[in-house]
């Protein structure tokens, strides 16, 4: 058992930022060479340090990878959902940034910076660590950082001198915070403010954290405000239909329903189009399009489990994981959040069934989480319908499920910590 000390970033910066600085030195030092220091790494940094040497990135050499055209810079600018929350972002954080020598970037979910502003002087610096509009800040490219680690992680990120993987990027301070789409949870990019070293302050961590918050809180707003438009529109067609029907957004949220119990949300396959397809929570249905979303009226509840529907669980890749199911309504596809490649997986490799109290062993080395197990699969089921059972939880019998893993299975879903994956990627090791 590792019964050292963990760094406290607060207590020490507060006392002396340069000791501070040189310890953490020591701390990275120690983990690169296999030896042993006087503190532990913050589990954040740790585990960060530890996906750096697992997938080579060098900690003397800084890599600049290229940096994306200005076209490129601004087409992405102009796509990217975060262009309307820029106000919010600035009010919160560029006067508190110029007064103390930071800077505020936003970057999207790939890790390229679209937008920086803040200190003059700061900004100049910030050229030469290669911080600048179009690079690329993933933890793959320049180690562990404000921007990239948040992306992995998907939490507000403090990451202070020698706690940056890289040498290069010790005289330097970073706090991010990530900035999700509140309609599906998609990450869509990265708030972080960005100084030298010495101008580090803890509470900046709960500043960034609170201002992408309020940035998620309007991007909410305008949620509403689009669904309340498209309900305008649907109302009146949806009163002169028979039968059942629902006009949902270009995200599947609900706007008006008719003849059937309302629903907050419709699974929709990534790509969807007028005609005819089979959504797992209401069977065949036509589609129409309308302004700023879809109008789907039910034909029949067929499940496509009873046809034998073909399911592939993909966790190949290191970051993007899906399940795609054929049936006699055709096939489609649907991204997974890194919590649900764990399940499917799980489901995919039990195909026997698991336990709610087992599946949570699995996912969290604790079997009484079972509450936070139901309600995942429960959404879960939101998207696959019947194909997945329940008591136990279990594919559907008459399906022909198929598991896709890595190349290399010691690969398989990097940054879960799931104890079933953790195994799993152990197992595979000669």
């Amino acid at each position: 058992m590792d019964t050292r000390a963990t760094f406290d970033l607060e207590r020490l910066t507060a006392v002396n930022a340069a000791q501070a600085a040189r310890l953490l030195l020591e701390m990275r030092d120690a983990r690169i060479t296999g030896q042993r220091a006087r503190f532990g790494p913050r589990p954040v940094i740790g585990a960060s340090w530890d996906r750096m040497l697992a997938c080579g990135v060098d900690p003397e050499r800084d890599i600049r990878a290229g940096v994306l055209s200005t076209d490129e810079v601004e087409r992405r600018r102009q796509a990217s959902p975060l262009r309307a929350v820029l106000p919010v972002l600035r009010e919160g954080l560029l006067s508190v940034a110029d007064v103390a020598q930071h800077i505020m970037v936003v970057a999207d979910a790939d890790g390229r910076l679209l937008w920086r502003e803040g200190n003059k002087s700061v900004l100049r610096m910030a050229d030469g660590h290669g911080f600048e509009v179009g690079a690329d800040w993933r933890e793959s490219v320049v180690g562990t950082n404000g921007v990239g680690t948040s992306i992995v992680t998907r939490r507000p990120v403090q990451v202070f001198s020698a706690e940056h993987f890289v040498r290069s990027h010790h005289d330097w301070t970073c706090t991010g915070a990530p900035i999700s789409d509140p309609r599906d949870g998609r990450l869509l990019g990265v708030v972080d403010i960005s100084g030298p070293l010495d101008t580090l302050h803890p509470a900046t961590l709960a500043l960034v954290g609170s201002v992408a918050k309020l940035a998620e809180a309007r991007l909410r707003e305008e949620h509403l405000t689009a669904l309340d438009r498209l309900r305008a529109v649907a109302a009146p067609l949806l009163a002169r239909l028979d039968g059942r029907a629902v006009a949902v957004d270009t995200h599947g949220w609900t706007a008006a329903v008719t003849g059937m119990p309302p629903v907050d949300r419709v699974t929709l396959p990534k790509s969807l189009a007028a005609g005819r397809t089979w959504l797992p929570s209401l069977g065949r249905c036509a589609v129409a399009p309308l302004p700023g979303g879809w109008l789907l009226r039910v034909e029949d509840e067929a499940d496509p489990a009873s046809a034998g529907a073909r399911v592939v669980v993909d966790v190949s890749g290191p970051r993007r994981w899906t399940v795609t199911v054929t049936g006699s309504a055709g096939c489609w596809t649907h991204d997974l959040s890194p919590r649900h490649a764990e399940l499917l997986y799980l489901l995919a490799t039990h195909r026997a069934g698991r336990s709610a109290a087992g599946l949570a062993a699995d996912l969290f080395g604790d079997p009484g989480r079972t509450v936070t197990v139901r309600a995942e699969l429960s959404r879960v089921r939101r998207y696959l319908g019947g194909l997945v059972a329940h008591r136990p939880y279990r594919f559907h019998e008459d399906a022909d499920v198929d598991l896709v893993l890595p190349e290399d299975p010691a690969r398989l879903l990097p940054y879960s910590l799931a104890p079933a994956v953790i195994r799993a990627r152990a197992d595979a090791v000669p």
